[in-house]
């Protein structure tokens, strides 16, 4: 992931760090660790990206809309990542729905390593995705599975532990 710049947003599911490349957004660490300096000018793709990700927090956007860059992974995680990209809030598909969407109905588990390996969580809603009998099967983000809990529960979705 390419990294030009960064900015951090606080929220209930801890800091969170919000990179930028060239004015589109390549990263967001859901585990971020607080560090001393910010950038001095960041970007409007980054003040954007702070701000609906705010308002995400507080119930007030229900879809992201801004620049991304996904290029940075195999063709089949690209795939992966535009299938996701195109799940809405408050919905979710199971890892062999997005198997079959992208034409390859066999390879739920390494479409399971695709969308762990997402670069941008939250905004390619990678928790929206859940096991076959809508279980959690894991989550690589923030603290884990707890956090993939609070972000289902906040969307309305219902999950099983």
């Amino acid at each position: 992931m390419i990294r030009e710049n960064w900015l951090d947003v606080q929220s209930p599911i801890g800091l969170i760090r919000i990179f930028e490349y060239n004015n589109r957004i390549t990263g967001i660490d859901l585990s971020a660790k607080k560090i001393s300096k910010q950038p001095d000018k960041p970007s409007q793709a980054l003040k954007d990206a702070a701000q609906q990700i705010t308002q995400y927090f507080e119930g007030k956007l229900t879809k992201f809309n801004l620049p991304v860059a996904l290029e940075n992974g195999t063709e089949f995680q690209q795939a992966v990542w535009k299938q996701i990209a195109k799940i809405g809030f408050g919905k979710h598909v199971s890892y062999a729905d997005i198997a079959k969407a992208i034409g390859k109905p066999k390879a739920s588990r390494a479409v399971g390593g695709a969308v762990g390996a997402n670069p941008i969580p939250l905004v390619v809603g990678c928790h929206r995705v859940l096991g076959a009998s809508g279980k959690i099967t894991g989550y690589s983000g923030g603290k884990g599975i707890p956090t993939k809990q609070w972000l289902l529960k906040h969307e309305g979705i219902d999950s099983k532990a």
